[in-house]
């Protein structure tokens, strides 16, 4: 399984205390639970015999390959890891901050929090965005007042930093 260039460079995976825990989590899952159910399929789908037209058989293989990759990237997301801790009202944004922003162009919007955290944790439905995002990289190192432009498919949007949590 091919690795981000990041991690192939050996560049750090951002996280949190907690996504940090969870990346250690599901680790630990796949190498116990998952390669053990997973053997136990291909097992069974081996006792059919023919393996040239088994189904079930190229189903847990597809599966194993997806569990020993997907083992293989959390690995390498863990050694690179550096933890980042939630900022105390600092002066700027950065990993970990609590943004609040306002759209000012091409209107004006409501106002919106966002949590910026690193790509591993980037979750825009639970107000999560990636320090990777253009949302997220736009805001980052600016202060409360600021306002940042950044390009979105339907051209630039500006947005007003509000406050720092």
């Amino acid at each position: 399984m091919a690795t981000t260039a990041a991690h192939q460079e050996g560049n750090p995976t951002f996280v949190t205390k907690d996504g940090f825990k969870q990346l250690q989590d599901e680790l630990q899952n796949l190498k116990t639970i998952r390669r053990r159910e997973v053997a136990k399929r291909l097992e069974e789908a081996i006792s059919y015999g023919d393996l040239s037209e088994n189904s079930e058989y190229e189903e847990a293989k597809n599966e194993q390959a997806f569990v020993e990759g997907r083992i293989l990237e959390l690995d390498e997301k863990i050694k690179h890891a550096k933890i980042i801790s939630a900022t105390k009202h600092g002066k700027v944004v950065e990993l970990g901050s609590v943004v609040v922003i306002q759209q000012v162009n091409p209107k004006e919007g409501d106002t919106e929090e966002y949590t910026i955290v690193g790509s591993t944790e980037a979750d825009p439905l639970n107000a999560r965005i990636s320090n990777e995002s253009p949302i997220g990289a736009a805001l980052l190192d600016h202060k409360i007042g600021d306002v940042v432009e950044f390009k979105v498919p339907a051209g630039k949007v500006s947005y007003k930093i509000l406050k720092l949590k």
